[in-house]
């Protein structure tokens, strides 16, 4: 039998269950908490998440709070990140 090694809390931290992320994956954000356990997922604070997406930080707060949901263009970023959480995190200081 393969042992099969514990999450570091870290991990365990930025961890997403595969259900909610399929859902993100879609495109599905029902609530600013899915914009904020994304972010935690991609591993970036507000700041960086906000500048690899190119979207002020304003913008990220409001989706992140639920004041305005994202929309359009932004709403596909999102679900590249969710994809491919590496992308977003490569393209940090990338964004115009």
């Amino acid at each position: 039998m393969t042992d099969i090694p514990e999450l570091t809390d870290e991990q365990l931290a930025t961890a997403i269950p595969a259900r909610v992320r399929r859902r993100l994956i879609q495109g599905r954000f029902e609530t600013g908490a899915d914009v904020v356990a994304l972010r935690k997922f991609v591993g970036l604070s507000e700041a960086q998440f906000a500048d690899a997406l190119g979207v002020s930080l304003t913008t990220l707060r409001s989706w992140e709070t639920d004041d305005r949901p994202p929309d359009g263009p932004a709403r596909a970023l999102l679900r590249i990140a969710a994809r491919h959480p590496r992308v977003i995190r490569e393209n940090l200081g990338e964004a115009a």
